[in-house]
């Protein structure tokens, strides 16, 4: 770890514990040059999850992309509400039976998830995501929900 005073390479671990609900590990360090003391964190980098998108292809999973949906459909709820709903979709993908997972089992975990928490944003997703065409369609979908 590179000390972000002098640059230098070597560091001692003085106390380490868990941040973000677990998710990270937070570690105070001192550098072994100039002494001075920094926290650093380390958590899991990437998910190793491939997306198979309806055409086939398939292409790395990227969290920024549901994010962006979450925001849309969501933008009543703060980030950090957001980015508890996303850890929840994300615990379900990295159980799935294989590394690749269609985009039809992401958005079905999405529209779960929104039904559960904020109808109209439920609503909001499915009408993009279930590529609505008519207006039934779209009553249908309501009637399902007054259920």
């Amino acid at each position: 770890m590179l000390c972000p005073y002098c640059g230098f390479d070597e560091s001692n671990v003085l106390e380490s514990r868990d941040a973000l609900e677990g998710k990270a590990t937070r570690r105070r360090r001192m550098c072994v040059k100039c002494e001075k003391r920094f926290t650093t964190y380390e958590r899991v980098e990437n998910i190793e999850i491939r997306v198979i998108k309806k055409d086939g292809r398939i292409e790395e999973y990227q969290r920024a992309k549901l994010e962006k949906c979450f925001e849309k459909a969501c933008w009543k709820l703060s980030e950090e509400e957001r980015g508890k709903l996303i850890d929840q979709i994300e615990k379900k993908l990295l159980n799935y039976k294989s590394v690749e997972v269609p985009s039809s089992v992401i958005g079905k975990l999405v529209m779960e998830t929104l039904e559960n928490v904020d109808q109209m944003a439920y609503i909001r997703f499915a009408t993009v995501y279930m590529d609505f065409k008519k207006i039934e369609d779209f009553k249908n979908l309501i009637k399902s929900l007054e259920k």
